[in-house]
């Protein structure tokens, strides 16, 4: 895990893919007239949902590119699947997270959503 939001922003913006992400549209206004609890209240549903081991999901294909802000930045941040959270994170795939890493990944895709709103 890198050991800042801001380490782990600097990394992500060297990357052209993760710094072409940004809200727009209908996710801007949704984060925009949401509370950041409510935010985060979401953003912690989903890594629980869409992330945790065990769950259904099918690593890669879980995270669309809109329909919430939170799926936005989960691209931005190289949240999205757990291949990428391992790549970008250092987090193992085939193991369920723990509280202190959904605190980890809550926490770097809530302080993307408030860069961008």
């Amino acid at each position: 895990m890198f050991k800042s939001v801001e380490e782990c922003f600097n990394a992500l913006s060297k990357s052209k893919f993760r710094s072409s992400f940004h809200l727009k549209g209908k996710d801007l206004l949704y984060a925009k007239t949401h509370d950041i609890e409510t935010l985060e209240a979401h953003v912690l549903e989903i890594i629980n949902k869409r992330l945790d081991l065990n769950n259904g999901f099918v690593d890669g294909k879980q995270t669309p590119y809109r329909g919430h802000p939170a799926f936005v930045a989960q691209h931005a941040t190289a949240t999205c699947c757990r291949g990428c959270i391992k790549k970008w994170h250092g987090i193992e795939e085939n193991r369920k997270l723990t509280t202190e890493e959904k605190e980890y990944l809550k926490n770097i895709i809530i302080s993307w959503i408030k860069k961008e709103i």
